[in-house]
């Protein structure tokens, strides 16, 4: 439970970082921020005294609260550079609204070092991914069509849920396996995050915790403290990284990516078997 008002300083300024950080990744690598908010918003509730299943899952649900503004952000420069792929948006909407749905299902029944192991061992394959030199490499001249791409899709919107993210992790590898540019992949990534933020985070409010004692302001697992201190910043900055990522040459990209989520995926295995 959140303690005295000095031991709520560091989750006060955590918060801000996370959220200035998030935002600029969010811009940069097309992602919903919540690979930097989730593992941020985690230790800044430990420190506040929340029990380590009910952090995790917190951290997540927050996380995907926090998506939404952001990627509406995010997604708004890319789109004012045509770095938006629209026919496929419209093509996986509705399955990733349903994985994203599927996936707060799936993360109310599971405890908190699943989750973080989920969230540490895909981290770390998407890192591997982009850092090694594979950026010439496909497996397809284009994304799949059809029942193949209701699958993926639905696999992404699910899979993101359960790690508090806005797709971004996984969907810009899997368009740049699919031929697609790096630039666009980041930019589709960036608006595909809205369609998994808005029902995976209605699924998070109204799911039953089961908690007899939760963090204040805590609505189902989304901490409202954690959402105004956040959105508000990762908002703002998200234009910045936006901009920064035309910038930067594709291989640059990948390797900012894939450092940044090798760094979060050690982090998170250390903080589950230390």
């Amino acid at each position: 439970m959140l303690q005295a008002s000095t031991q709520l300083l560091p989750y006060f300024a955590a918060m801000l970082v996370a959220g200035a950080i998030s935002g600029v990744i969010a811009g940069l690598l097309g992602v919903g921020g919540g690979i930097v908010t989730v593992p941020v918003l985690e230790w800044a509730l430990a420190v506040a005294g929340v029990s380590a299943d009910l952090s995790i899952k917190i951290a997540v649900a927050t996380s995907m609260a926090t998506i939404i503004p952001t990627s509406l952000s995010s997604s708004r420069a890319h789109a004012r550079r045509d770095a938006i792929d629209t026919e496929l948006i419209r093509a996986w909407a509705v399955p990733v609204v349903l994985g994203a749905i599927a996936g707060t299902i799936v993360a109310a029944h599971l405890n908190g070092v699943a989750l973080r192991v989920i969230f540490a061992v895909l981290a770390m394959l998407v890192a591997l991914k982009m850092l090694l030199p594979l950026h010439h490499w496909t497996i397809r001249q284009s994304v799949p069509r059809g029942w193949r791409s209701a699958w993926l899709s639905f696999s992404i919107g699910g899979t993101s849920t359960l790690m508090g993210i806005g797709g971004g992790s996984i969907s810009v590898p899997v368009m740049t396996l699919c031929n697609q540019p790096m630039h666009r992949a980041v930019g589709t990534a960036s608006l595909l995050g809205l369609w998994i933020g808005i029902p995976a985070t209605l699924g998070y409010l109204l799911t039953p915790t089961g908690a007899t004692v939760m963090p204040p302001f805590t609505v189902g697992y989304v901490n409202l403290l954690g959402f105004a201190l956040i959105a508000p910043i990762s908002w703002w900055t998200a234009p910045f990284g936006a901009k920064l990522a035309h910038h930067l040459s594709r291989r640059h990209l990948s390797l900012a990516f894939g450092c940044f989520l090798l760094l979060v995926a050690i982090r998170m295995v250390w903080r589950t078997f230390a």
